[in-house]
């Protein structure tokens, strides 16, 4: 799993490609709590190139839905592929999180 940090204004963009998996979300989680450190409270996480998440990284996106929430920040994920949206919809996860087509509706969202 690779994580690229953009930053749009107030908004960190986090594109990541790969896999989230038992093995990596360890290290996904780590780059969220520094953007909750820095009291960054807006998140796009783009998966255009994820080619798969299993359930402890739906986990860690749960998690850090719940501490944006809780920090008055919120979350979205642009770009899933088939394949990932079909988890996403399995679980029911996208009644939970705002999924958005790409980065610029994401962004739009925001306002």
């Amino acid at each position: 799993m690779k994580i690229n940090e953009e930053k749009k204004e107030d908004i960190i963009i986090a594109s990541i490609s790969g896999e989230i998996n038992i093995d990596t979300s360890p290290e996904l989680r780590k780059a969220f709590d520094q953007y909750t450190d820095q009291g960054i409270k807006k998140v796009i996480i783009d998966c255009q190139n994820l080619a798969y998440i299993d359930s402890s990284g739906l986990a860690t996106l749960i998690e850090l839905l719940q501490r944006l929430k809780k920090e008055n920040g919120e979350l979205k994920i642009c770009n899933l592929a088939e394949k990932v949206k079909s988890v996403f919809e399995v679980t029911k996860l996208d009644k939970l999180f705002d999924i958005c087509l790409n980065q610029e509706q994401a962004v739009e969202r925001f306002k």
